[in-house]
């Protein structure tokens, strides 16, 4: 049996039948493209059922209806399979790519990712992208014959050049990568990969509008002079008179979702017929991004961002938050890489001594793995003499 798209794709779309193959050689699946198989193996990864516990914006406790890591993840998949279907790529890779692109991300959000930054700056600095990549090629330990999921040479790709091409300097497992699969880092991503990225833009930001407003952060009056997102609550207020306040920001949202979408379909068509690439190869070296917004939209995008980051991001309660996220990560850090016989067995093998540079990439690779809950309970037990270890 041989797998195949459901679908005839555009002559631009990455196509599984000329993936450049896996890390590690494996028969191909009987049932399903390659593609297919990189999204299965990462919906079955450790890494990503984490992501149920790992901060959006807000911590998991804070309330269980606000966005965590795993149903963000979940919104990007749905709007980049969307727009992929639209377009003629591949969905499947497009999913795979948008459930990927946050297993790297630490507990408690960039505040997390922000701290470990500072504790490593004399042992390599963290990205979480760069994480990312060590997830899917190393951290992840479930087949007999490798470390990692062997995920096909693409998704990598699109893994690590989620935000563009790749600047200089490089992190560690991206380097270490580059080296020995000859990526090229002057190029953008393929199709699919642009898409996904768009995609978390496009989830991330409208969903943190919703989030921010259910918690009291920010009001829809707030909102009134933000490019875009007033004029359509306003149409909304328009259109449903005495509409309760719930249904309007949930159908505002709707809104500004699909509004987004058709605009970044509109531009990637312009593009297309501009630029006719004839396969996703040549989307790679057209130096520009194939899949992009408006020059409008791109600047609705940097309003709405700048509004988000002063009225959500840079809140009091998320900052007070966020502060006591960066300092659970400090301490276990600092501990940790003091102490690393504190580690869980497993993690201790790996370790080459107190603080050396190889034993902070395990603590940091440990931490990074950690849910906020698991963060915090590892916080109690080891710093509070009430606690049992």
């Amino acid at each position: 049996m041989t797998p195949s798209c459901p679908r005839a794709l555009a002559v631009y779309a990455s196509r599984f039948e000329e993936s450049r193959g896996r890390l590690y050689h494996e028969p191909e699946s009987q049932t399903r493209t390659a593609f297919q198989r990189d999204r299965d193996r990462i919906i079955h990864s450790a890494a990503f059922r984490r992501l149920q516990y790992k901060t959006q914006v807000f911590v998991y406790h804070e309330g269980d209806n606000f966005r965590t890591r795993l149903t963000h993840s979940l919104e990007v998949s749905q709007i980049a399979r969307s727009i992929s279907r639209v377009l003629g790529l591949d969905e499947d890779m497009a999913e795979a790519l948008a459930l990927a692109h946050d297993l790297g991300h630490t507990p408690f959000g960039h505040a997390g990712e922000d701290a470990l930054k500072e504790v490593l700056a004399d042992y390599g600095g963290f990205d979480h992208n760069a994480q990312s990549l060590r997830v899917v090629t190393r951290l992840e330990r479930r087949y007999p014959d490798f470390d990692g999921l062997n995920l096909t040479w693409e998704t990598l790709e699109g893994l690590v050049k989620h935000n563009g091409p790749l600047a200089l300097p490089h992190p560690g497992a991206v380097a270490e990568y580059i080296a020995r699969h000859d990526l090229e880092t002057g190029t953008f991503a393929g199709p699919e990969a642009q898409v996904a990225a768009l995609a978390d833009d496009i989830a991330y930001n409208n969903h943190d509008i919703d989030d921010g407003l259910r918690a009291g952060l920010f009001t829809i009056d707030d909102l009134k002079d933000v490019p875009l997102v007033g004029p359509v609550f306003a149409e909304v207020a328009r259109d449903h008179p005495g509409l309760d306040t719930s249904r309007r920001i949930h159908e505002a949202v709707r809104r500004l979702i699909g509004v987004m979408i058709l605009d970044l379909i509109a531009e990637t068509r312009t593009r297309i017929a501009e630029c006719n690439p004839g396969s996703a190869e040549a989307v790679r070296h057209l130096g520009q991004p194939l899949v992009a917004f408006s020059e409008e939209m791109r600047a609705n995008d940097r309003a709405l961002k700048k509004f988000l980051f002063a009225n959500m991001y840079r809140h009091f309660t998320v900052n007070r938050m966020t502060s006591k996220g960066r300092r659970v990560i400090k301490d276990l850090f600092t501990l940790l890489h003091a102490e690393p016989e504190c580690l869980p067995p497993d993690w201790r093998e790996q370790c080459d001594g107190k603080k050396t540079p190889a034993t902070a990439r395990v603590v940091a690779d440990y931490i990074a793995g950690m849910t906020d809950r698991l963060a915090l309970d590892e916080h109690r037990r080891l710093f509070d003499m009430q606690e049992k270890p």
